[in-house]
C-alpha cells in the first residue's frame, strides 16, 4: 500500500512533498487558473495516492512536467493522463518512453526486485505512458495569476533534464540536477556537461531562490553551489585521467563521491570521450 503523501507549503502557492521509498519530491505549483504538477512518482498506486492528496488541495485543473524519464519522476503518468492532464518533458524523455519503455521497464524491475519487491511488482505493472507535449528549450505555461517556465539547460543527470522555474515564488524545481539525500546518480549522466548545465540554471535563478532537489530537502543556492563545484572537479579529473591514459580505477579514487559514485561517473565520461560523437 502506498504511503500517504503530505505537501508542505515552501512559498507562496507551491508545495513539496517528499514520499518514500526512494525520498522522491514531487512538486505542486497553484495558480488561479490551473495548477502544474512536477513528476509523478513510480507506480500507479503511488500516483493514485498522489492524486488523492492534490485533490485535498485544490480542485484546479493540473498540467504535468516530467523532469526526466526515470521511473521515479514519470511510471505515475497514465493516472493523470486518464484525468485529461496534458503531460510536458523535454523530447528525449519522451523519446525514451516512447520507444525504449518496455526495456527500461523491464531493467528498472530487475534493478529493484531483490531490494524493494513491493516497488518493482509496481513497476513491473505500471503502464508506461509517454508525455505528448514537448520543450526543447523554453516553454513558459500560464497558470492564471502566475507564469512558469519549464527549460533545458543542457546535458546533465540525463540528456533531457527539465527544470521549472517559479520566478514570483522564488522557488526552481531542479528534479536529478540537484541532489539532497545523496550523491548525483551518474548511470544515464553527462559528466562532462553535467557543470556547466548547472552553472546556467544557477545564472538564471534568483540569488536568494530556494531549489527543489529530486531527492530529499529543499536547499539554497549555496547547496547547489557546492554541489557544482564538486561536479565541476569530478569532470577534469576525468577529461585529465582521460588524457593521462590513467585508469577508470585510479580516477575514481580521487573523486569527490562515494566510490561507486565516483566510479560510475569516470566510465560514462570515459565511454563519451573515446568517441566525441556519441
Amino acid at each position: 500500500m502506498a504511503p500517504a503523501i503530505q505537501f508542505t507549503e515552501i512559498s507562496d502557492g507551491v508545495l513539496v512533498a517528499r514520499t518514500s521509498p526512494l525520498d522522491v519530491n514531487v512538486s505542486l505549483i497553484l495558480g488561479d487558473d490551473g495548477a502544474l504538477l512536477v513528476d509523478t512518482l513510480s507506480t500507479d498506486e503511488q500516483a493514485r495516492a498522489l492524486r488523492d492528496a492534490i485533490r485535498a488541495i485544490t480542485p484546479l485543473p493540473l498540467t504535468v512536467l516530467n523532469t526526466h524519464f526515470h521511473f521515479d519522476h514519470c511510471f505515475g503518468n497514465a493516472v493523470f493522463a486518464a484525468e485529461g492532464a496534458r503531460i510536458w518533458s523535454h523530447e528525449h524523455a519522451a523519446t525514451e518512453l516512447t520507444e525504449r519503455g518496455g526495456h527500461w521497464q523491464r531493467r528498472w524491475y530487475a534493478d529493484w526486485a531483490a531490494q524493494e519487491p513491493e516497488l518493482a511488482s509496481g513497476l513491473a505493472a505500471a503502464t508506461v505512458c509517454a508525455p505528448t507535449d514537448i520543450i526543447r528549450t523554453t516553454e513558459v505555461l500560464d497558470l492564471g495569476d502566475r507564469r512558469v517556465t519549464m527549460a533545458h539547460f543542457g546535458h546533465g543527470h540525463t540528456a533531457g533534464d527539465v527544470v521549472a522555474m517559479v520566478p514570483d515564488a522564488n522557488v526552481v524545481v531542479c528534479g536529478d540536477l540537484v541532489e539532497e539525500s545523496g550523491p548525483p546518480d551518474f548511470s544515464d549522466a553527462h559528466p562532462l556537461e553535467w557543470p556547466a548545465t548547472l552553472a546556467v540554471l544557477l545564472q538564471l535563478s534568483p540569488p536568494e531562490a530556494k531549489f527543489v532537489p529530486g531527492h530529499g530537502a529543499v536547499v539554497d543556492g549555496a547547496f547547489v553551489q557546492a554541489q557544482h563545484a564538486a561536479l565541476a572537479d569530478m569532470e577534469w579529473l576525468i577529461r585529465e585521467g582521460h588524457r593521462d591514459g590513467a585508469t577508470a580505477a585510479a580516477v575514481a579514487a580521487r573523486g569527490p563521491f562515494p566510490p561507486d559514485t565516483n566510479r560510475a561517473a569516470v566510465e560514462r565520461g570515459f565511454y563519451a570521450l573515446d568517441d566525441p560523437a556519441r
